[in-house]
C-alpha cells in the first residue's frame, strides 16, 4: 500500500496560501533589501486580480496618506531615519508604477527553468491537448485534438480559425520550448483514437520534429476490433519512419526523463491503463478488467472511451492524473466492467491535480473515483455544451465525497452551460484560457496560471497558488 499510494495516506484538508495583503502588511514593518522588494513587485505584479488590485491600490493610498498626515513620522524622517522609511517609499512607488503602466498586470508567461515541471492545458477549442516539460526539459504532447462541433453548441476555434488545431499547437509547443536552441517533442502520446484527442497530431508532426509516439494500439491496430477509417489511415502513415510503442501498463520506465534523468531521481511516469489492461498498484503487475472478446457480442466489446490510456506522473510530493475519456458511471444495466474509473482509481491513489475523465461528461467522475483521487485541482477541457454535466459538477464539489478545498478551472465553458448549470458554474476559478500547472523544484508546492488564448501573447490573466503538496 505504501508503494502503490506512497505519501498520500492521510487526506489533506486546507491549501496554504499566503495573500498578497498579509505579505505587503509584513513587509510595511520591516526594512527590506533590495532583493526582497524586486521580488515583492515580480509576486505583486501576478497578484492584480479581482479583489487583489483593488487592496493593493487602498494599501498604496493608506500609505501615501500615512506618511503625510503623522507629523511624527515627518520628525523621524528629518532626525535621521530616512534609511528605515526609504524602503517603504521605494515599494509604494513601485506598486503605483505597476498599476500604472497599460497591460503591466498582463504579463508574460515566464519561460521554464530546471528543476520545474510544467503541464500546459493548451485551449483551441477543437479538443484536448497538453504540453508537458519534465524537470529536465523532456517534453510530452498528450493528444492534439481536431474534432468537436462548432458554436452555438461547442467553442470557437482558439485564437482563431486561421490555421488548423495542430499548427496551433505546435506554434504553442516552440514557444514554450524556447528554452531548447531545436525544440523537439519527445513524446507523442495519443489517449485513444477520437478526433478531438488524435485528429491534429499529424499536423503537429508536420511543424514540429516528434521523436517517438506512444498509442495503444501499436503495430496491429485491431482491438478490440480493427480500427479502420481515413482518420486512422492518415495516422498510420503518419507513424512510417517514427520510433511507436504501445503503452505498457504498470510500467514506469517507458516514458523517462531523456536529459538529466539522474538528476530528478523523485520523478516518475507511472503507466496506469491500456486497453482494459490496469496496474494493480504493486511492482509492475496488472490485470485485465474487460472479459475476453470471445464472450462477447460485437455489440458488447469494449467502446474506444473504455479503452482509453491513462497515466500518474509525480514528483515528489506532487501527483498528476489523466486517463483520456475513460467512463466510471455506467448507464442502467450495464456490466460492472464498463466502469473503468473504479479500478484505476484503486492503483492511483491521491494526487494534486486530475484532468477531467471524458470532458467531465455525465458518464465520468463517479464518487469512489474522486473520494480515491481527492484533488486540489480539476482541469476540465471543455469543447461541447455538455462539458462537464451537472451532475459531474455537483459531485466534484461536494465535500461528503471528500473533505478540503479545491479549485476548477476550465479552458472554454460555454454560455450554454451556465444557463442549464446555473449558479455552481460560478465557482469555477476560470473559465477560458489555457491552464498551466507549474510545479516548483522538487515538487512540494505548484501555482496555476491562467493564460490569454485569444492570441499568441500568452499574457497571463490570473494565477492561483500557491498550493502545497501533500
Amino acid at each position: 500500500m505504501a508503494e502503490q499510494h506512497r505519501h498520500k495516506l492521510t487526506p489533506g484538508t486546507k491549501t496554504a496560501r499566503v495573500t498578497l495583503g498579509l505579505m505587503l502588511l509584513h513587509c510595511s514593518l520591516k526594512v527590506l533589501t533590495r532583493e526582497q522588494l524586486e521580488k515583492l513587485g515580480e509576486n505583486a505584479a501576478y497578484s492584480i486580480q479581482g479583489g487583489s488590485l483593488r487592496w493593493l491600490i487602498w494599501f498604496s493610498r493608506t500609505q501615501i496618506q500615512r506618511s503625510r498626515a503623522t507629523a511624527s513620522c515627518r520628525s523621524r524622517i528629518r532626525t535621521g531615519l530616512e534609511l528605515k522609511w526609504a524602503p517603504m517609499r521605494m515599494l509604494v512607488g513601485l506598486l503605483l508604477l505597476v498599476l500604472a503602466i497599460p497591460g503591466a498586470a498582463q504579463q508574460s508567461f515566464p519561460p521554464w527553468t530546471p528543476g520545474t515541471l510544467d503541464m500546459h492545458q493548451i485551449n483551441t477549442g477543437r479538443g484536448n491537448s497538453a504540453l508537458l516539460i519534465f524537470p529536465d526539459g523532456t517534453s510530452m504532447l498528450i493528444d492534439a485534438g481536431d474534432g468537436g462541433v462548432l458554436p452555438p453548441r461547442g467553442t470557437a476555434p482558439r485564437p482563431s480559425a486561421d490555421r488548423k488545431p495542430g499548427e496551433w499547437i505546435a506554434r504553442y509547443a516552440r514557444h514554450m520550448l524556447a528554452h531548447d536552441a531545436k525544440p523537439v517533442i519527445d513524446y507523442g502520446y495519443l489517449t485513444h483514437f477520437h478526433d478531438d484527442h488524435m485528429g491534429g497530431i499529424t499536423d503537429v508532426g508536420r511543424h514540429m520534429p516528434i521523436r517517438m509516439m506512444i498509442d495503444r494500439g501499436w503495430p496491429t491496430y485491431d482491438y478490440p476490433d480493427k480500427l479502420e477509417g481515413p482518420a486512422m489511415v492518415k495516422y498510420q502513415h503518419f507513424l512510417e519512419g517514427l520510433q511507436v510503442e504501445r503503452l505498457k501498463p504498470g510500467r514506469n520506465d517507458q516514458i523517462v526523463l531523456r536529459r538529466d534523468a539522474k538528476k530528478y531521481p523523485n520523478f516518475e511516469v507511472r503507466n496506469i491503463a491500456a486497453n482494459g489492461e490496469i496496474w494493480t498498484g504493486v511492482t509492475t503487475t496488472t490485470r485485465e478488467h474487460f472479459p475476453p472478446l470471445k464472450d462477447l457480442q460485437p455489440n458488447e466489446r469494449p467502446t474506444e472511451n473504455m479503452c482509453s490510456m491513462a497515466i500518474r506522473i509525480s514528483y515528489g510530493k506532487f501527483d498528476y492524473f489523466t486517463g483520456g475519456d475513460m467512463p466510471g458511471a455506467r448507464r442502467e444495466n450495464a456490466p460492472l466492467w464498463n466502469d473503468v474509473e473504479t479500478p484505476v482509481a484503486q492503483s492511483v491513489g491521491p494526487v494534486e491535480v486530475s484532468v477531467l475523465n471524458h470532458h467531465g461528461n455525465r458518464d465520468s467522475q463517479n464518487a469512489f473515483f474522486l473520494s480515491a483521487l481527492r484533488p486540489q485541482v480539476f482541469i476540465i477541457p471543455v469543447w461541447s455544451s455538455n462539458h462537464p454535466g451537472e451532475d459531474v459538477l455537483h459531485r466534484m464539489y461536494s465535500t461528503q465525497i471528500y473533505p478540503g478545498p479545491r479549485d476548477v478551472f476550465a479552458t472554454g465553458m460555454l454560455e450554454a452551460n451556465r444557463l442549464v448549470i446555473g449558479a455552481l458554474m460560478d465557482r469555477l476559478k476560470s473559465a477560458q484560457g489555457h491552464i498551466v500547472v507549474r510545479v516548483d523544484p522538487g515538487g512540494d508546492s505548484f501555482r496555476v496560471f491562467i493564460l490569454d488564448d485569444s492570441a499568441e501573447t500568452f499574457h497571463v490573466k490570473a494565477v492561483h497558488g500557491p498550493y502545497r503538496s501533500r
